[in-house]
This record gives structure tokens, C-alpha cells and sequence, in this order.
């Protein structure tokens, strides 16, 4: 399996970005399908009924890519929750989900700031951590599968996460140790982990049970802890694998 770099994924992208050509769509396409099969999976979500997904949407393009798939399972009839932990958040991504029947649990003040992986990365108050940890415990526990859409290849290097991003990290990690966890996916990466190392700032990552990647297979993902921390990976095809097949991988397993 060969291993991209963030900076290789992000130049194969640059020329159908500039041509208009819908990227994110083709991975929230991707996405919602992938989620909707292990939703309809009895290894993954014994019992009956359309399913629930918690979605924790971050500030960037990851997060754009969580809701943008959250509206279509929520379109499709599946029981769709969103915690957006940034002060900002994808606008059109959130607006879609929201008509298509998804629910908005609650965010931080909405503080000024800069958006994108940045917001994330900045501290926020300790009550915005505190009350979004609650909340998703509460969402966590209701749902089936939680989709871990707070941060992607924006961030260069291992990014720790801050609050309220590591408080809501961490309220699903500790449902994991008591074996009450729904099943995690991570968009496009584990969020906070380096996308070309797969080196980890600290243990505030969440484990995810399947890594849906977009474009080209993530470096990180393959080497270093990440590689411990992604699960299995699926490769959704947004439109530029001709371009990194002409790319020297970083890693090739």
C-alpha cells in the first residue's frame, strides 16, 4: 500500500480544485456510503432500525467532509447528531445536515476567531470543554457509530488537541475503556495525528475502528502510532489518483 504525504495529497488536489471540481462532495459521497454499510452491518450494529451516527465536526474541510456525509445518512432515514467543536464551523456542510434531518447538540461561544484547524487548535473556555464532554457522553451512548470529523490534513505535524476538542475526545476514549464506546470512524485521519509520520502529540487521539481516506492512502496512517490507531483503512477515489500516480509515495508498505 503506498503512503502519501499531506503535501503531495493537497498539489494532486490543487488543479481539479481550481477547475471547480466538487472534491469534498465526492469524499462526503464516499463516506456516507462506507458508514451506511457497517451501519447495516450486524457485526457492527446488532438489533433493528435505520441506526444513529454522532458526528463531532471540527472547523476545516474534515469537518466539512463529516457533515456533508452526515446530511446524505440523514437523508437516507439514519438517526444523525452533530457536536461541532470548534467556535466555527463548516457553514454549508452544517446548513446541509441540518435540513436533511440531522440534529445540532450544542458548540462553543461563538468567539471571533480565525475558523479553519487553527480554531481548533486554540484553547477555548474550560466550560465549552466541560459541557460538550457531557453532551457527547450522553450522544455516545445513544449512538451507533461516531464519526470523528475534528481534524484532518490541514494541521502540519502532530497537533495536541486543546479544548474543547480534547475534552470530547476524551468523554468517547473513556467509554472505551469501559468497553461502552459505539464504533468510531475517522474522516480522512485520526484527528491530531501527523499525516506524514504518524507521530502523536500525546494518548488524547481517538482510536478509531475504520479509517475512510480520501484521494490516496495517508502516510501517517501506515507507520509510526497512527498506524496503531486507524484501524482498517478504506480508500474512497475523489478524482486525482492519476496525479499521485505519477507521485513518489513517502511510504510504501
Amino acid at each position: 500500500m503506498d503512503g502519501y504525504g499531506g503535501d503531495q495529497i493537497r498539489a494532486a488536489e490543487r488543479p481539479h480544485l481550481d477547475a471547480g471540481e466538487p472534491l469534498m462532495q465526492r469524499a462526503a459521497d464516499g463516506l456516507a456510503r462506507i458508514v451506511g454499510d457497517l451501519l447495516d452491518d450486524p457485526a457492527v450494529r446488532p438489533g433493528d432500525g435505520p441506526g444513529s451516527v454522532l458526528v463531532l465536526a471540527g472547523s476545516g474541510d474534515n469537518g466539512g467532509d463529516a457533515l456533508f456525509a452526515a446530511a446524505r445518512l440523514a437523508a437516507a432515514g439514519r438517526h444523525v447528531a452533530v457536536v461541532r467543536v470548534g467556535s466555527r464551523v463548516h457553514e454549508a456542510g452544517l446548513a446541509a445536515a441540518l435540513d436533511a434531518g440531522a440534529r445540532l447538540l450544542g458548540g462553543p461561544s461563538d468567539a471571533a476567531g480565525p475558523g479553519g484547524a487553527a480554531d481548533i487548535l486554540r484553547a477555548a473556555g474550560r466550560s465549552d470543554g466541560e459541557r460538550l464532554a457531557d453532551l457527547t457522553t450522553e450522544a455516545a451512548l445513544e449512538a451507533d457509530l461516531v464519526l470523528d470529523g475534528i481534524l484532518g490534513i490541514g494541521v502540519r505535524g502532530a497537533a495536541a488537541l486543546r479544548s474543547p476538542a480534547r475534552e470530547v475526545v476524551d468523554a468517547i476514549r473513556e467509554l472505551a475503556r469501559d468497553q461502552r464506546a459505539p464504533f468510531v470512524v475517522a474522516v480522512d485521519v485520526p484527528s491530531g495525528i501527523d499525516v506524514d509520520t504518524g507521530g502523536v502529540a500525546d494518548d488524547h487521539v481517538l482510536h478509531a475502528d475504520v479509517t475512510v481516506t480520501f484521494g490516496g492512502v495517508k502516510a501517517g496512517l501506515l507507520t509510526g502510532p497512527a498506524a496503531t490507531l486507524a484501524g482498517r483503512i478504506e480508500l474512497v477515489d475523489v478524482g486525482i489518483g492519476a496525479d499521485l500516480a505519477t507521485t513518489e509515495p513517502l511510504i510504501r508498505t
